[in-house]
């Protein structure tokens, strides 16, 4: 009876017994028998990286983020995190929450806090602060009037948070020179996005301001001086706060012109606030300029600056 014959082994494998298994019948390990990966330098399992080199599907530390990670890329490359938001706004919290949570919620987003329970110590430290948050309910002034002396000598950006949530209060805060006005109870990322609102239209002036030709604006009685900020009649100062001045200056720089309340919205508050706004405003400032006649209604469209 004829012998059956071992089939013969692959090119690739040895005919010599493999030292580890070097016994009669031992079967040679399984990845010897295997062909090279495709475009693999010939070993398997793959080489180890040396210590210290990382591998392209290790992850790295994220920026200013101990233990947090970063996926690397086909070529493993770190692919970056965003850019952390810079804030590190000075804000002076005035009133009852100048020593409890609100202030520590505020610095755990980046920004410094300064407390003031009185308003008397509000009006000493105001003038130090990118921004003020305001309590109507003081122990020893009213709080709209701690805004108003403010608003008289400083154009620091200033949010009132008050349990006052009525439409006239609201009005009256408006008008005494707040940049808004938000009622308890409200949310952390709800007051961050309020204040990096107000701080954006802080930095805002109206484009034609620039031109030097259009520094001195004057329209009968009305003299407006872009470059200081100043407005009188008759040449009898009045006080602005800074969005009535912006939406003053706008009208009188088209002086023959309807402005819509949009373009007002757009141009002075960025689109961000209500019709409403827009028409206490006008109000404001009708009022200080010592008659309605100085901006007129057009109904259904806008306003226009008129002659007193």
């Amino acid at each position: 009876m004829s012998q059956v014959q071992a089939p013969a082994l692959p090119e690739h494998q040895t005919s010599a017994p493999h030292p580890e298994h070097d016994e009669p019948g031992a079967r040679a390990p399984v990845r010897e028998a295997w062909p090279p990966r495709p475009g693999s330098s010939g070993a398997w399992p793959p080489v180890q990286h040396a210590p210290g080199r990382r591998s392209p599907v290790q992850s790295v530390p994220g920026p200013g983020a101990p233990g947090r990670t970063s996926p690397r890329d086909g070529l493993g490359r770190a692919a970056p995190w965003p850019a952390p938001a810079v804030f590190g706004r000075r804000i002076l919290v005035v009133g009852a929450d100048a020593g409890d949570g609100l202030s520590n919620q505020l610095r755990r987003h980046g920004h410094t806090c300064t407390g003031a329970a009185h308003g008397g110590a509000a009006l000493q430290a105001y003038g130090s602060a990118d921004l003020v948050l305001l309590d109507l309910e003081l122990p020893d002034l009213d709080g709209l009037e701690v805004c108003r002396a403010i608003r008289s000598v400083s154009r620091v950006p200033l949010i009132i948070v008050t349990s006052r949530e009525s439409e006239i209060d609201c009005v009256l805060g408006l008008q005494a020179g707040a940049d808004d006005y938000v009622t308890r109870p409200f949310g952390i990322r709800e007051l961050m996005a309020r204040i990096e609102a107000v701080m954006r239209r802080v930095q805002w002036q109206p484009a034609a301001a620039a031109g030097p030709a259009q520094e001195i604006l004057r329209h009968g009685r009305l003299r407006i001086d872009v470059g200081s900020r100043e407005v009188s009649v008759d040449g009898a100062p009045v006080t602005l706060t800074r969005k009535e001045f912006d939406l003053l200056c706008l009208l009188a720089q088209h002086p023959d012109t309807v402005v819509s309340r949009r373009q007002l919205l757009q141009q002075v508050w960025g689109d961000s606030w209500s019709r409403r706004t827009v028409d206490t405003h006008v109000s404001s400032v009708r009022g200080k300029l010592g008659d309605p006649g100085w901006i007129v209604t057009v109904r259904g469209v806008g306003f226009r600056l008129g002659t007193v």
